[in-house]
C-alpha cells in the first residue's frame, strides 16, 4: 500500500508478516529497497514495512531531496503507529539515526547496519579500498559506463561488496528488479551531509539518545569500521556485533547470522 506525504508525494511501501512493526530504511541515497529476502525471514515474528525513499525505485520520482525531507517522509511511512523499531542500512542507517534523534519517542529500537558513522572521514579510505578491489575490472567498467549500460555497471561495482565467492550472484540479486539510480537524489543528499554531518555536534546529540541501538558491522565492509567507533562510544544503550567474513550487505552473505542478531535484540 502506497503512502502519501504532506506534499502529496507517493511513496511505495510493502508490509510482510505479523507482530511488532519494523521499518526498513534502504541505502543509497538514490537506490531502492533491496531487503525483501531479509523481510521474508523476519515475517514469522515481525511486521516488516519496506519502502522506497522519495524519488527512488517504485516511489514517485520527484524531490525535494534532503535529510530533513527524508526524515519527514519516514515519519509519513510510520504513520499512526505509536512506536516502531527501525532498521537502517548504509545511508539508511544515517537516516534512521537522524529520525531517532529527532523523534526518540516514536522509536522503540534502532538497528544501525553497516553505517558510516558520525563524520566524513570514511569517504577517502572507502574510495581507495573500492578502487583497489575493482582494479581488475577498471577498463570493463569504463566501457559499460560509456555505453550507458547502467545495470551491468552497477553489478560490477556492487560485486566488490562481497568476498564469499558468490559476488556476481549477490550483485545480480541487488539489481533485480532494476529500477534505476536517482543520481540527483544521491548528489543533493550527499552534498548536504558533507556540509552538516559533523562528528562533534552529533556526539552531543547521541549522548542524549536513550533508544536501544544495535550496531551491525560486516568485517570485510569496504567502508572503514573505525568510522563508527565514536557513535558507539556516544550512545548510552548500545550493542555492537561484527559479522566475520561479511561485507556491506550482510543479509545476503550471512542471513542466518543477521536474523539471529535481530531476534536477540528486538523486543
Amino acid at each position: 500500500m502506497d503512502v502519501r506525504t504532506e506534499d502529496n508525494c507517493r511513496l511505495w511501501t510493502a508490509a510482510t508478516g505479523h507482530g511488532k512493526p519494523l521499518i526498513m530504511c534502504h541505502g543509497g541515497p538514490g537506490l531502492w529497497d533491496m531487503a525483501g529476502s531479509l523481510a521474508d525471514r523476519l515475517a514469522s515474528r515481525l511486521e516488516v514495512i519496506r519502502w522506497d525513499q522519495r524519488g527512488c525505485g517504485r516511489s514517485e520520482r520527484r524531490g525535494p531531496y534532503s535529510v530533513g525531507q527524508s526524515v519527514a517522509d519516514l515519519d509519513a511511512v510510520i504513520g499512526q503507529r505509536t512506536k516502531v523499531a527501525l532498521f537502517g542500512h548504509s545511508w539508511g542507517a544515517t537516516l534512521a539515526l537522524r529520525y531517532a534523534l529527532v523523534h526518540p519517542d516514536r522509536v522503540s529500537a534502532l538497528v544501525y547496519a553497516c553505517g558510516t558513522g558520525l563524520g566524513w572521514a570514511w569517504r577517502e579510505p572507502f574510495y581507495q579500498a573500492s578502487a583497489a578491489r575493482l582494479a581488475p575490472h577498471h577498463e570493463h567498467l569504463k566501457q559499460l559506463q560509456a555505453r550507458g549500460q547502467d545495470r551491468e555497471a552497477a553489478i560490477v561495482q556492487w560485486s566488490a561488496e562481497f568476498t564469499d565467492g558468490r559476488e556476481r550472484e549477490h550483485a545480480e540479486e541487488m539489481a533485480t528488479p532494476w529500477l534505476g539510480i536517482n543520481w540527483d537524489c544521491y548528489r543533493e543528499i550527499c552534498a548536504e551531509l558533507e556540509r552538516t554531518w559533523h562528528e562533534d555536534e552529533l556526539i552531543k546529540e547521541c549522548r542524549r539518545l536513550e533508544v536501544p541501538v544495535l550496531i551491525i558491522d560486516g568485517e570485510r565492509d569496504l567502508r572503514p569500521r573505525w568510522a563508527v567507533d565514536s557513535l558507539e562510544r556516544a550512545l548510552p544503550r548500545v550493542t555492537r556485533v561484527t559479522l566475520s567474513g561479511v561485507g556491506h550487505i550482510p543479509w545476503l552473505e550471512a542471513p542466518d547470522d543477521v536474523v539471529r542478531c535481530l531476534a536477540g535484540f528486538l523486543p
